[in-house]
């Protein structure tokens, strides 16, 4: 018995060694088909911040300064000693 368990054991030992060639087929090579992503200015504000004085669609400038002045307001120590 145990000497069918040490060769059991050194087969699957053996085998865990073997390493196959890794080869990639070029037809089934997966490759996306949807649109690209915009810049992130040339979208729409949403609803809920149109209120707080949003960005203009298409301008980048003013994209970034709202995200600025929403980062002010998450920042604990600015928010409350303000």
């Amino acid at each position: 018995m145990r000497l069918f368990l040490a060769i059991l054991l050194l087969a699957f030992g053996l085998a865990a060694c073997g390493e196959r060639e890794q080869v990639v087929d070029q037809q089934s090579e997966k490759r996306y088909q949807g649109k690209r992503d915009g810049k992130p200015w040339d979208n729409d504000a949403p609803v809920a911040e149109m209120r707080g004085g949003a960005w203009t669609k298409g301008n980048q400038t003013s994209w970034e300064e709202q995200l600025k002045q929403r980062q002010l307001a998450q920042h604990e120590y600015k928010r409350i000693y303000q």
